[in-house]
């Protein structure tokens, strides 16, 4: 069962906007959660930026078993939104975007809004995905509009397959 998560407001906003985008930090903690299952394997994951026309802005990462050589790359089609928006087009792995698939807990990662991924976007209107899909498992997606160039903590939760999920943004 896929669950898909929208939330059309912030839960918290903080400051205002800032002059320009380039200059701060967007932090993401997402929570995988420990299911109990007889065969609990690690979600796959795909975290991207999607702008107000629902084009893909900027594939942030992308959790999966990078060291299966016999396959682990074909079940990333099993993140299915994120596949068939951006991910059938990449070249994997990809310096940057791609890393193993993480445990269960809060797992963070940090993002320059001035380098890599984030540094092209202007200020404006964006929504942060995350997407999870494990084997013998579920899906979902959960989104979290925002606004590049403004500070905040906004946050979201899974049912399922992802949990507690905080993208904080400082310029």
């Amino acid at each position: 069962m896929r669950h898909v998560l929208k939330f059309a407001a912030p839960l918290a906003v903080a400051g205002g906007m800032a002059g320009a985008a380039h200059a701060g930090e967007l932090q993401l903690s997402i929570e995988i959660p420990k299911l109990a299952a007889a065969e609990y394997h690690k979600p796959y994951v795909a975290i991207w930026i999607e702008d107000g026309d629902h084009k893909v802005a900027a594939n942030l990462a992308v959790w999966y078993d990078i060291d299966n050589k016999e396959g682990g790359e074909k079940w990333l089609k099993d993140v299915r939104q994120w596949w068939r928006r951006t991910g059938r087009e990449l070249k994997l792995p990809a310096d940057g975007l791609s890393s193993p698939t993480k445990p269960p807990g809060v797992n963070k990662v940090t993002f320059k809004t001035d380098a890599g991924p984030l540094a092209s976007l202007k200020p404006g209107s964006y929504t942060l995905m995350v997407e999870a899909a494990r084997e013998v498992g579920g899906k979902e997606l959960v989104e979290i509009p925002f606004t590049l160039g403004a500070d905040a903590t906004l946050t979201a939760t899974g049912k399922t397959e992802l949990g507690a999920i905080t993208l904080k943004l400082t310029q």
